[in-house]
């Protein structure tokens, strides 16, 4: 009998620590694991850094992409990492500003 593995999730992220340093990783889950490293149970090296803000996130259908990415990000100089979360900051509200014009109009 085949087994059929239901398709999962996988992402890399950034987030920023309060020292203002960034930390890199991936994960099947978004949201327990930045409650992990923000209940000191994720990375050791976010242990002492918490709170951490997720600042940056990418969507991958496969684990070893997710992982391939994460090497990537941890090779970029800290510029390019901010320059990468500009970026993605500047995409999420441009495809939310259509979102926001809805909300203004029912408003009124």
């Amino acid at each position: 009998m085949e087994r059929k593995e239901k398709a999962q999730s996988c992402y890399t992220y950034i987030v920023r620590c309060q020292d203002d340093t960034l930390y890199t990783g991936w994960t099947t889950d978004l949201a327990r694991r930045i409650t992990a490293h923000n209940s000191g149970k994720g990375a050791k090296y976010t242990k002492s850094r918490s709170p951490v803000e997720l600042v940056y996130y990418e969507s991958f259908t496969d684990k070893r992409e997710a992982m391939r990415r994460e090497y990537a990000i941890k090779q970029l100089a800290r510029k390019e990492k901010e320059n990468l979360i500009r970026q993605h900051k500047e995409n999420r509200n441009l495809l939310s500003a259509p979102e926001k014009k809805t909300a203004l109009k029912q408003k009124k």
